[in-house]
């Protein structure tokens, strides 16, 4: 059989719907024959289940069309796996926007409307916007056409330390942190604040979002109070260490501890319960904070993703916009 190109759908006339709706989940029905997509088309044309599109092979319709050479890769990838994939079409898909496809659960084809996951087509070298996800899934297609999909949502994000209670003290702010010379113990053992100055002195060292924390909460005394830290803040990172204070308050206040993150390349990891510093367990999130409205590539989001992965911990990027915090979670997904 053979299909003819019009208004950026491939028609095939008359059994095209038997042929190639009803049976195996392509397109979709037009009378006794059938709307494919382009990337559908390209792949029928692979398999040899259809003859040509306007007298073209598959070389020659991609050669023709070859913004959908990644869409197509991707396509053939998933119905390989077993899926039925439907091009995110206005009418075919609901919520077609920012979608490529749409993934039916096993066993589920496009006429029971189900959805597994919403797939959208990159490049390694595309620029992503990050507050764009958090619904799909990106099917990254590298310079080898070797496919990775990354599968984001916007979790809840909450732990079990509740910010009351908090103990007083007083501090010296020195540089970029603050020496609290005789604080009571519990402020780090038990809410994990800062990291003591040496195993056999009781002195405790905050970091500035630390100190900001608690200073603002009323917990810590130094001269110039908030402002002061704040300042030193900006001195030290300039905007960088407002929009990192904005999450760091905002994870403090859904009861999750968050310590600095440098070691594994990030902003902070975090904790969800700490009960005492001496029963501590592994941490469970790498958190990267960004402003709302960047954009990254899919190679960075990548090497995150691996990164976090490496370290048995999930990847969270702070979208930061004002003081609201977004946040988005990217792993590494199988389907």
């Amino acid at each position: 059989m053979e299909g003819h190109l019009t208004d950026g759908l491939v028609e095939v006339g008359a059994n095209g719907r038997e042929r190639y709706y009803d049976s195996r989940g392509y397109g979709r029905p037009r009378g006794e024959g059938v709307d494919l997509d382009p990337v559908e088309a390209a792949h029928l044309l692979y398999r040899g289940d259809l003859g040509a599109v306007d007298g073209a092979d598959l070389g020659g319709f991609l050669a023709d069309n070859d913004g959908i050479v990644a869409p197509f890769l991707v396509y053939k990838d998933l119905r390989e796996r077993g899926f039925y994939a439907s091009p995110a079409r206005e009418g075919w898909v609901e919520e077609p926007a920012g979608t490529d496809f749409v993934v039916h659960p096993r066993g589920d084809g496009p006429w029971d409307a189900t959805v597994e996951h919403r797939v959208r087509v990159v490049g390694e070298r595309a620029s992503v916007s990050l507050a764009s996800l958090g619904d799909v899934v990106l099917a990254v297609v590298d310079e080898e056409s070797e496919l990775t999909y990354l599968e984001t949502g916007r979790p809840d994000v909450e732990g079990s330390n509740v910010p009351q209670g908090l103990p007083t003290v007083e501090g010296d702010l020195l540089g970029d942190r603050v020496l609290c010379w005789t604080p009571p113990a519990s402020l780090y053992e038990r809410h994990f604040y800062g990291q003591p100055l040496d195993r056999e002195d009781d002195a405790v060292q905050l970091s500035l979002l630390e100190a900001a924390y608690l200073a603002e909460h009323g917990a810590l005394s130094v001269d110039g109070g908030t402002s002061a830290i704040t300042s030193r803040g900006r001195s030290a990172e300039g905007d960088r260490f407002g929009l990192r204070y904005t999450v760091y308050r905002a994870l403090r206040e859904r009861g999750v501890v968050p310590k600095t993150g440098f070691k594994f390349g990030a902003d902070f990891r975090t904790y969800e319960t700490v009960e005492h510093v001496d029963d501590l367990g592994h941490s469970e999130l790498l958190v990267r904070v960004l402003p709302a409205d960047v954009e990254r590539s899919p190679r960075d989001i990548a090497l995150d993703v691996r990164l976090a992965h490496g370290v048995r911990k999930r990847m969270l990027f702070a979208l930061v916009a004002d003081d609201t915090v977004r946040w988005l979670s990217v792993g590494r997904l199988t389907p």
